[in-house]
């Protein structure tokens, strides 16, 4: 077996500049859980190992002073948001979403930019970035930028980092008026990855759909705006058929595959029930702001 060198910097320029080398066996480690299991099922063999664990410039997470936005450190565990009382007060989407998100043993080690980074699809929180209007916060040798989170995928396990770029942060705006939900549909385990993921936001008025966010993820090869489906519903009042028409919008704008989890033709069914539900759900009050 070949050796394997493990770095652990703790400065932040220090690791994007271990990291900005040709060689593509150089990786970042956040909690590592995705990475060892693509290690031990020998998909990837990677030379060097860079630990971000010990940079205290990607941990924690606060509130602005403005009270408008939440700016959450990379190497934050699904655990700490978890149990942040701040967060189940201005995000409680992300919250909702820990309740069936893998297992306690991932959550206390898995971390916010690694699993961006991962570019998985099927993961849960992604969409949930998107929906809720999240950007990230990239830096790396040749400074730093900022993309929205439905930005950064490309495609599966791809992403707009290039060699020697990390995730610092991830800024997340505090939306009045808008209840979120995130629906997860899995024909395994509660725990296990959905056959679908949707991330559904809404800003009502009354019976009227002001304006809303529609993220679609695992039935698609990366987390995906319904931008037709949102149109569909942008400006009319909740009922049956606004919700039918919207179903056909997003069937339409995306391409379904099928996989382990579900077939293509089931898992359009599932957008075509499940959407519905979600928005209802939100609409009636059963999800929070």
């Amino acid at each position: 077996m070949a050796a394997l060198e493990i770095a652990e910097p703790e400065k932040l320029d220090d690791a994007y500049t271990m990291l900005g080398t040709e060689e593509g066996s150089i990786r970042p480690m956040g909690g590592g859980t995705a990475l060892m299991l693509m290690m031990k099922a020998q998909l990837f063999k990677p030379s060097k190992l860079v630990s971000l664990r010990k940079i205290e410039a990607l941990t924690g997470f606060s509130l602005s002073v403005d009270a408008s936005h939440i700016r959450i450190g990379a190497m934050t565990t699904f655990s700490e948001l978890e149990q942040s009382p701040m967060i189940a007060q201005h995000l409680p989407v992300v919250t909702q979403t820990m309740k069936t998100l893998a297992n306690v043993r991932v959550r206390n080690v898995a971390t916010v930019g690694g699993n961006l980074a991962h570019g998985d699809p099927h993961l849960d929180l992604p969409p949930v970035w998107s929906a809720l209007g999240a950007s990230v916060r990239i830096v790396g040798v040749d400074g730093e930028r900022v993309v929205p989170a439905e930005e950064l995928f490309l495609g599966y396990y791809e992403t707009v980092l290039a060699q020697g770029e990390l995730i610092a942060d991830i800024s997340v705006p505090v939306r009045p008026g808008w209840r979120f939900f995130y629906a997860k549909v899995t024909t395994r385990a509660e725990h296990d990855w959905p056959a679908l993921g949707l991330c559904v936001g809404v800003r009502a008025e009354g019976e009227v759909i002001a304006d809303v966010s529609l993220v679609l993820s695992a039935a698609v090869d990366k987390p995906t705006r319904l931008k037709s489906a949102e149109a569909a519903l942008r400006g009319v009042a909740l009922s049956d058929a606004a919700l039918a028409m919207a179903a056909d919008a997003a069937l339409a704008e995306v391409h379904i595959e099928g996989d382990g989890r579900g077939s293509a033709a089931y898992k359009q069914q599932l957008l075509r029930v499940h959407l519905g539900r979600a928005i209802k759900h939100v609409m009636q009050g059963s999800a929070s702001a």
